[in-house]
């Protein structure tokens, strides 16, 4: 049995790690097994510049922080290595990003994940790897509420065109 001090350092991290969890509106969970160090050091820094929190978790501790809660189903996958990806923004960054890595990367595999407080299986992290990012999907909104008024722009200044054609031809 571990000693005081140390007990408490786990209960410690299980907390933070259940806060980090709630925080969370996805998270995915990946087996990093036989990722080189570069292509690990390349891998966070592209989670880190798209917001997304990119750690190595013990299973142990992972489970205890999901105990008693929605989060508790993914503890069957919780064998191997294990890290998660978190992410308090982006829907499709963290699945997008570890699932296009996963492609070209063979032992690496992602192994289940969770979406808004829900576990997900990874065809579920597939689809969501497809969707644009949250920046691609606002400007396809607004070019579609633009296009009605620049449709009308562009008549209003056809007829400011005809009818400039017009004036010139009469005098």
């Amino acid at each position: 049995m571990p000693n005081a001090k140390v007990l408490a350092q786990k209960q410690a991290m299980v907390e933070e790690l259940r806060t980090k969890l709630d925080a969370a509106i996805v998270g995915v969970i990946v087996d990093y097994k036989g990722t080189s160090v570069a292509d690990d050091t390349a891998l966070r820094k592209e989670l880190r510049e798209n917001g997304v929190d990119y750690f190595v978790v013990k299973n142990t501790l992972l489970a205890r922080a999901v105990e008693g809660t929605d989060l508790a189903d993914i503890t069957p996958f919780l064998e191997g290595t294990s890290a998660l990806a978190l992410s308090n923004e982006d829907y499709t960054a963290a699945a997008r990003i570890l699932c296009k890595f996963a492609e070209s990367h063979e032992p690496f595999q992602v192994k289940t994940g969770f979406l808004d407080g829900k576990v997900v299986d990874t065809a579920t992290i597939n689809d969501l790897a497809k969707l644009p990012s949250k920046e691609v999907l606002l400007a396809t909104v607004l070019s579609a509420f633009q296009a009605p008024i620049a449709a009308f722009a562009r008549a209003v200044q056809a007829i400011v065109d005809k009818d400039g054609e017009g004036e010139s031809a009469a005098e």
